[in-house]
């Protein structure tokens, strides 16, 4: 048997060519991202237009106007004559305080009769809950000339149900909508019958939202009722109580279907709003300048207001 001859050192491999480094190949995705990028603007692109043609192009439109006095069908540049204009006219200061008295007595009796409606909605003592919120959420599905003229009947001095009914009870007829005071008073009667119920709905859509655990330990703790409302529920709410002032400061600054319809910003202009003052401006008198000057300084005010509840309201940091 022969003996096996031991191996002998490896010999070297012979060095490798040194090869180019490969250019990065991209990802067949990235490639197609590449040549759709173009494509979410052209989709984006008629919804911009529409945009700027009914929104932009009107507002920048109003602004120049806002500059201009017109005068027997022409327009003449004043500047700022239309701003100085509205300092020193007793009717818009007339306007700005019925609107600022809705806003100051209306808004908070609205919002407050919305939250105990939230909170009776969510009950769970009350059978039926489904049918009570949909009948009062109806009255915002009603038209506001429609509602407002059904409430420009009812109120009828002269044969409306409301008084029909005070003189069934032995009271005298109430001048509704003839006497300033009596149609503020209407005035809000009819804003609250028609935006009380919509607000509700959305202070319960957040209440629903609010975790059980919080009330089981406030029942634990033995807090009652009303310190269960006011360090629970109205914690809870505080985003939408929030937002529901937001639109509700929004919507009385634009006040305009119900006045207009109801008394037509009388009587003695105890019911003219900002929003009747410039409709009464540019359709009655034809003066666009000065109408676009009003709807400006309502914006700029919705503005700071809308800054001052989100300071007061908002949450702290």
């Amino acid at each position: 048997m022969t003996a096996a001859t031991p191996a002998g050192p490896a010999a070297p491999a012979a060095p490798r060519a040194a090869r180019p480094p490969a250019a990065p190949v991209r990802p067949a995705a990235a490639r197609r991202r590449a040549r759709r990028r173009p494509a979410p603007y052209l989709f984006v692109l008629p919804a911009l237009l529409l945009f700027g043609a009914f929104k932009l192009y009107p507002i920048g439109s109003s602004f120049v106007l806002s500059l201009h006095r017109t005068e027997g069908g022409t327009q003449t540049f004043i500047g700022a004559g239309n701003y100085e204009r509205l300092l020193d006219d007793p009717l818009f200061w007339t306007a700005l305080k019925n609107t600022a008295v809705i806003l100051a007595v209306q808004v908070p009796v609205m919002l407050a009769l919305a939250t105990g409606l939230a909170v009776a909605l969510n009950s769970r003592l009350l059978y039926g809950r489904s049918v009570f919120r949909l009948g009062f959420f109806l009255p915002m599905v009603t038209g506001l000339v429609a509602y407002g003229i059904v409430f420009s009947v009812l109120l009828n001095k002269d044969y409306g149900l409301a008084n029909w009914l005070l003189a069934r009870v032995g009271a005298g007829p109430v001048p509704w909508l003839t006497h300033p005071l009596w149609a503020q008073i209407s005035l809000g009667l009819a804003l609250t019958w028609h935006y009380t119920g919509y607000n509700a709905v959305i202070l319960l859509a957040r209440l629903q939202s609010v975790p059980a655990e919080l009330y089981d330990a406030a029942a634990v703790d033995g807090a009652g009722g009303w310190r269960t409302f006011l360090h629970v529920t109205l914690p809870g709410l505080r985003p939408v109580l929030l937002l529901t002032a937001v639109l509700s400061t929004i919507g009385t600054l634009q006040l305009f279907d119900e006045p207009y319809v109801l008394t037509g910003g009388g009587p003695d202009n105890a019911t003219l709003t900002i929003g009747v003052y410039l409709y009464q401006n540019a359709f009655k008198y034809f003066d666009f300048g000065y109408a676009s000057a009003i709807a400006y300084a309502l914006a700029v005010l919705i503005g700071i207001l809308g800054l001052i509840q989100f300071r007061v309201l908002g949450e702290k940091e």
